[in-house]
């Protein structure tokens, strides 16, 4: 017997498709489960590249991420769980919004919002050294942003029966739309602070355009996806197609940020394979060291050389560095290995 709703009596029925409906919240949630299975793999490649770091930022980062996806999912299962089993012959509660829609979009905004956060922090640390005015704006952006997750959260909660959706439609587009220019402006500030690291070395400068082409084509991918919320929303309102898609963009952010940490470990090429680099991090410094006039390459190991308390030249680099061949000059040290 199907479970009674308190007040559902008071909701008028409504002629729903059960395949438009929850026949797209149950595909959703099915893709979100897949993606939430690629983070993890995601977070174990991160965990054993940096195994022997002890506890740092990023690994309490990808913990905090990791349980919010863990914890969205668990409310989506939920969510499913109810409309599918509990009261699936029970047409006057169909149409009721169960408090796990409303627990998802919380955690929906902090997962977002979070991670917004922490691609500006990486452009901080991508500006080291330059002009700090870029990364400046993006945090101003950011905090007007944080108005828009609150406003979502609260529209959402006005939201008794899913056709209330509709008078908040605002809301929804309001805060896709600047999910996806957030995305968009992030990977464009990311993409010219790297390509403004050139340093005219050609196996520096093709590791720096493949992290280019991985940054745009992860911050194209998650605002395509808001912005296919956004049309099918605006093209379908009355039915949750717009709301199982939704699922899936919130684990690609997961993924997508996960993935961008993994980023030299899957780009980078040399003599080292990179899972045998350890604690390999995504920074870019200015710095002077020596470098032969007019020479395309840095040393017999594919990298930049700059120098580090922890590394030194191998012994037959430290020969052919003369003062009377190399001068200073400043360069881009794209993969700093720490100790």
């Amino acid at each position: 017997m199907s479970q009674s709703v308190p007040g559902a009596a008071l909701v008028p029925p409504l002629d729903l498709n059960l395949n438009e409906n929850y026949g797209a919240l149950f595909i959703g949630s099915t893709l979100a489960a897949v993606l939430f299975g690629l983070t993890n793999v995601q977070a174990l490649v991160y965990f054993q590249n940096h195994s022997g770091s002890g506890i740092t930022f990023f690994k309490l980062v990808i913990c905090y991420l990791w349980t919010l996806d863990a914890i969205h999912l668990a409310f989506v299962t939920h969510m499913i769980y109810y409309y599918l089993i509990n009261v699936y012959a029970n047409p006057l509660a169909l149409p009721v919004i169960v408090w796990s829609f409303q627990a998802q979009v919380v955690v929906d905004v902090l997962i977002v919002y979070v991670i917004h956060m922490l691609y500006t922090q990486r452009l901080w640390t991508l500006s080291q050294g330059r002009s700090r005015t870029l990364p400046s704006i993006m945090t101003v952006i950011m905090v007007i942003v944080s108005g828009v997750a609150v406003t979502l959260v609260w529209a959402m909660y006005q939201c008794h029966v899913f056709t209330d959706l509709i008078d908040f439609e605002w809301s929804i587009y309001l805060a896709l739309g600047t999910m996806s220019v957030m995305d968009m402006l992030i990977a464009a500030s990311m993409c010219y602070l790297i390509a403004t690291s050139r340093t005219g070395f050609l196996i520096t400068d093709s590791f720096l355009t493949k992290l280019m082409t991985y940054v745009l084509n992860t911050g194209l991918l998650t605002s395509l996806c808001s912005l296919t919320v956004v049309i099918t929303c605006a093209a379908m309102p009355r039915n949750l197609v717009f709301v199982g898609v939704d699922f899936v963009c919130v684990k690609l952010y997961v993924n997508a940020f996960v993935a961008l940490l993994n980023a030299p470990y899957y780009l980078q090429n040399g003599s080292t394979p990179a899972s045998h680099v350890p604690n390999a991090d995504l920074r870019i410094d200015m710095r002077p060291m020596s470098v032969p006039e007019g020479n395309t390459e840095v040393s017999k190991h594919g990298m930049s050389v700059a120098e580090h308390p922890t590394r030194s030249l191998p012994s037959g680099d430290r020969q052919a560095l003369s003062p009377n061949r190399y001068q200073e000059r400043p360069i881009a040290v794209m993969v700093e290995l720490e100790p």
